[in-house]
């Protein structure tokens, strides 16, 4: 058995362009490039970025709703990115996931038992009264009353159908649940309210989770470790503590410096990135951040940096030893 639930070495994910008379390949989106991380049992990473970032696309490959161009996906010492189909669908039982968007994600014709009660079916783990009571604890666990098994999911508030779309990541069993933006549509207060209830999940049933968010402030609350992204790469990555209060990429700063403080009388240094995020089809030469790094030097324009140690438990892939304070 592996020491790690996931692990996930130099993936890649490219989707092609084509164009032209005949329809041939004219390029690539390089949508991540080389991402290796872990996630251990009763854990959460975080994914961050920037909106186009590829960390969606991270968890996408990960779970096998996309087939990696490259790189390994190993899932508790089996590798599962080069399974076959057949192979594959025992597995995925463990690895659930839960969308954005709570209402497009539910079967508006199926009612709210018949959703979460699908997965278990599918995978033959339970039937008759025995699922039923299934889906009712289910019910109880998300805290939403037993008798909204019967109504159907436009009858909820935004937040109440998240608590179903959770359900049904439970439902069969997961080790691992896949957040991906999974609070960024919902109002701060149910914000809060969906955050401790995962949580609290986590705690009673030691799920691993991979929070994808851009939301720094819910990253903070909720995650051990936070992974940063920008244009397809891992920039930054270290334990919860030491990123937030130390970060040494000069995006990880930049994200960091964007956050709103809950005091006004405190006052932090913004670090204002100028210019757009470059092109994935085109991705710049050399480190892909120093088109808008205010301390990039030429090192920077010829040489990827490597994603390399710096204090215990934190990693970053930049050339300077000392990142100044300022520009």
């Amino acid at each position: 058995m592996s020491a790690h639930l996931i692990e996930v070495n130099a993936l890649v994910k490219h989707f092609p362009l084509k164009g032209g008379l005949f329809g041939g390949r004219r390029g690539a989106v390089h949508a991540v490039d080389g991402v290796t991380f872990h996630i251990d049992r009763g854990e959460t990473l975080s994914l961050v970025g920037e909106s186009g970032c590829g960390k969606s696309t991270v968890g996408r490959a990960v779970l096998r709703l996309l087939d990696p161009t490259d790189g390994e996906v190993w899932l508790d010492g089996e590798r599962i990115d080069n399974l076959p189909a057949g192979k594959l669908r025992p597995l995925r039982r463990r690895m659930q996931v839960v969308f954005q968007d709570p209402f497009s994600s539910l079967n508006p014709r199926l009612s709210v038992g018949q959703i979460v009660a699908e997965p278990i079916v599918n995978f033959g783990l339970a039937s008759g009264s025995e699922l039923w009571d299934r889906v009712a604890g289910l019910m109880d666990k998300v805290q939403l009353p037993r008798d909204a098994m019967k109504r159907l999911p436009h009858e909820f508030s935004g937040g109440q159908r998240q608590r179903i779309g959770i359900a049904r990541a439970l439902a069969p069993g997961a080790d691992i649940i896949v957040c991906d933006e999974a609070v960024s549509a919902l109002d701060v207060s149910v914000k809060a309210q969906i955050v401790n209830l995962l949580a609290d999940l986590q705690d009673e049933l030691g799920l691993a989770l991979m929070f994808i968010s851009h939301d720094l402030a819910i990253v903070e609350h909720l995650t051990h470790r936070v992974a940063v992204m920008y244009l397809g790469k891992i920039v930054e990555i270290a334990d919860r503590r030491t990123l937030f209060a130390s970060p040494h990429h000069p995006y990880t700063r930049a994200l960091l410096s964007a956050v709103p403080v809950p005091d006004p009388s405190v006052k932090r240094q913004r670090m204002i990135l100028k210019g757009d995020v470059p092109s994935p089809i085109n991705p710049p030469s050399g480190c892909r951040f120093h088109t808008r790094c205010p301390f990039a030097f030429d090192r920077c324009r010829s040489e990827e940096p490597e994603l390399r140690p710096r204090a215990a438990g934190q990693s970053s892939a930049c050339h300077l030893d000392v990142v100044p304070a300022a520009a």
